[in-house]
């Protein structure tokens, strides 16, 4: 029989760390300060990790960082799924996604700001792949704002004559505005206002 010892040798020792606590600390870090202002040296101090950790368990800073934006991606996604599942009707999850947007945008996360749009302004252009998957997250949240406004309208909730397709488009400029906006300090009561302003598009 193989020893044991060598064995866990060969295969390496587990990770000492929670690999998701970590990148939840980077989502953070890239997030306020972009990925060309967060350095190895940052990362160290923020994760409480060594370099070598870091390039073992993600290759180098931008294996990292694609991890955490992978991961940024799953967390809203899922958050938007919950808020969509606590309205029963079609404008009502409109309401809700854009309600969740405005808390969002006017809390300490807001100050912090949102990775895809700071990852849309700083990489995009320079980074083919990065672009892509921007471009591709972006497309889903249009269409899921699409298909909510299309069973706002088949529910009666929402007037029939609203071109779906494009005022996903204006949502969506409406909730990424949202976000920059609190990225400057705007406070909570300016934002949840603007939320009954924008539903006057379904009346």
């Amino acid at each position: 029989m193989e020893n044991t010892s060598h064995l866990s040798a060969r295969l390496g020792r587990p990770r000492e760390f929670d690999s998701d606590a970590v990148l939840d600390k980077a989502i953070t870090r890239f997030s306020e300060f972009g990925y060309h202002g967060t350095s190895i040296s940052d990362l160290n101090k923020v994760l409480g990790l060594t370099s070598g950790s870091i390039y073992k368990a993600w290759g180098d800073k931008r294996g990292l960082f694609l991890a955490a934006l992978g991961r940024y991606m799953e967390l809203r996604a899922e958050a938007l799924r919950q808020c969509i599942a606590s309205a029963d009707t079609g404008r009502g999850k409109i309401e809700a996604v854009l309600k969740h947007y405005a808390q969002m945008s006017s809390e300490t996360a807001g100050r912090t700001g949102c990775l895809v749009i700071e990852t849309a302004v700083e990489l995009s252009v320079a980074d083919a792949e990065i672009a892509t998957r921007i471009a591709a997250q972006q497309q889903q949240r249009e269409a899921q704002l699409r298909r909510l406004i299309e069973e706002a309208q088949r529910d009666g909730s929402v007037r029939t004559d609203l071109d779906a397709a494009l005022t996903a488009k204006l949502l969506m400029a409406i909730q990424q505005g949202m976000r920059i906006l609190g990225k400057t300090g705007a406070i909570g009561d300016d934002m949840q206002r603007l939320v009954p302003e924008a539903m006057r598009l379904f009346d």
